[in-house]
């Protein structure tokens, strides 16, 4: 029988005083099996990152092992020098990061991040080492690698990103990779190619993979065996499929309960109710100047797109990256200004105000954005945040006070908390203050752009909940922007699908997701991760 790659026996991780409990991982013990794939599963403040970064040695000073060991080539990884893990790291345990654009350096050449694997490790020659750049970026699939190794971070795309972070990675052909959470902030299709890319190098290499995810479908396309923590403690571990398909602990079930079904709810037509927002031929083209060497560039972010939203309807707003959804979710708004096309809130014809009467039309309709710690002013309590628009708005200040704490009692908050500062919240939190600073304006139409997908999978579904529950109790209209396909199927009634700047087909969610008509659809719905267990 295969003896572990590594083992982790009883670690235990101490937070800092005054931390929500003692410890960020306490008493875990897992074992990772040669040539096999473990996704370590929980929300956020489970233990799961740290757990991975205690075995690469990349622990916040903050967090001290205090018990156990992380045994691997028969050393206990947690009392190696520095110099030990400079020695390890990367040659033979190897990390992703989750962000690339955050562990890229932004002011050197992809090809020379990569070389320097290489060169930190005293290995080859300038020479050798630039050629061996361009060969990883082969292996990983980066297009035309001869001139990709010599762009800058900031010159690739996310999914290109994060394949020249995989081949730093496995410049040094470690025995064991660590991937945090690599797929998170990728459109669905890039995900799966990433995913792929994952399992077919770590096939080809017989590599180990510690694998840390919040998400289940991404799971049940890749892992081998999966361990579930909750709270910093294992609550459930086994073979992959086992897990997935009979789950034993509470959390667990609850978790897998909580991911969205790819089966659209039964939703009543809104065709007969009062239209809230219409767009007309909206179009937006940018123009680069191109630098020193490149060329200039016209792009169309946004060609000829019209859609209609009714009261108590939900028009999502579906793509990769790149397609154009944001832009047009800003251009509704009138963040920016088309080039030409038409937005109207119900009658009123909202790109034609002038400034003034913009000032005083803009509360009908209002936007939750992705980020909701990015979003709040963090030096304003909750109270002042959502205030502060009505306030402006010529609504006394007492009334303004007051209608804040209905807010927060509406969004499943309590009224004390009006009196603290964003960074007294956890995501789903700030999310439901944000939601409220919203309605505070009493729209009556809401753009959600991308406002879930930064949540944990059960804090997405009671964030989905609540807006359902809103949009029916105010009778609201919302544009939700997503990549998600799941979140999609969960709270759309109707669903617009757009590729390179334009709406390729707009449909009932149901209708769209039984029969897709569009190829670009169709390629969505295939490489949604665990699609097989979920399809309608």
């Amino acid at each position: 029988m295969n003896e572990p790659v590594v083992r982790i026996r009883n670690l235990t991780l101490a937070l800092p005083k005054g931390s929500d409990r003692p410890h960020a991982v306490e008493d875990l013990s897992l074992d990772l099996m040669p040539g096999k794939i473990l996704c370590v599963v929980g929300e956020s403040g489970s233990g799961k990152s740290m757990s991975a970064y205690a075995l690469t040695g990349l622990l916040p000073r903050a967090l001290k092992p205090v018990g156990g060991q992380i045994l691997f080539e028969g050393r206990d990884l947690l009392t190696l020098e520095e110099r030990g893990w400079r020695a390890l790291r990367g040659r033979r345990i190897a990390m992703v990061f989750q962000e690339p654009m955050t562990a890229l350096n932004p002011v050197m050449r992809i090809g020379d991040q990569i070389a320097e694997m290489f060169e930190a490790h005293g290995l080859l020659t300038p020479a050798e080492r630039r050629n061996r750049a361009v060969a990883l970026a082969i292996e990983v699939g980066l297009p035309d690698p001869g001139q990709i190794v010599r762009a800058y971070p900031h010159q690739l795309s996310g999914g290109q990103r994060q394949r020249a972070m995989i081949a730093m990675a496995l410049a040094l052909e470690p025995s064991i990779l660590v991937a945090d959470e690599p797929t998170t902030a990728l459109d669905v299709t890039t995900q799966a190619q990433i995913l792929k890319l994952i399992r077919d190098l770590q096939r080809r290499r017989g590599m180990s993979v510690l694998f840390i995810t919040h998400d289940f479908g991404v799971v049940a396309d890749i892992a081998d065996h999966v361990a579930v923590l909750q709270r910093g403690r294992l609550v459930e571990q086994g073979i992959a499929e086992t897990v997935l398909q009979h789950p034993q602990h509470p959390y667990t079930q609850a978790l897998l309960a909580a991911v969205p079904s790819l089966v659209p709810p039964a939703r009543a037509s809104r065709a007969d109710a009062p239209l809230a927002l219409s767009a007309i031929g909206l179009t937006k083209t940018y123009a680069t100047r191109g630098g020193l060497f490149g060329k200039p560039r016209v792009v169309a972010a946004v060609k000829e797109v019209g859609f209609e939203v009714r009261r108590g309807e939900t028009l999502g707003l579906v793509g990769e990256s790149g397609s154009g959804k944001s832009t047009t979710a800003r251009l509704a708004i009138r963040l920016i200004e088309p080039d030409r096309g038409t937005v109207r809130l119900g009658s009123l014809d909202y790109t034609a105000l002038a400034p003034r009467a913009l000032r005083d039309e803009r509360r009908r309709i209002q936007m939750i954005f992705q980020d909701p710690f990015a979003s709040l002013n963090p030096r304003r309590t909750v109270e002042q945040i959502i205030t502060a628009g009505p306030i402006a708005h010529g609504t006394p200040r007492r009334e303004a006070r007051a209608r804040a704490r209905e807010l927060l009692d509406l969004v499943g908050l309590s009224a004390s908390a009006a009196e603290r500062y964003p960074n007294a919240f956890s995501g789903g939190q700030r999310q439901r203050i944000g939601i409220a600073r919203a309605l505070a304006m009493e729209p009556d139409v809401l753009v959600a752009d991308e406002a879930v997908s930064a949540l944990d999978v059960s804090v997405q579904a009671q964030v989905l909940d609540l807006l359902e529950d809103l949009k029916q109790r105010l009778n609201l209209a919302m544009l939700f922007i997503t990549h998600d396909l799941r979140v999609a199927a969960k709270i759309c009634d109707r669903i617009a699908v757009m590729h390179r700047g334009a709406i390729v087909e707009m449909r009932p969610t149901t209708d769209l997701f039984r029969q897709p008509d569009h190829a670009y659809t169709r390629s969505l719905l295939a490489a949604v991760p665990g699609l097989q267990a979920a399809r309608p």
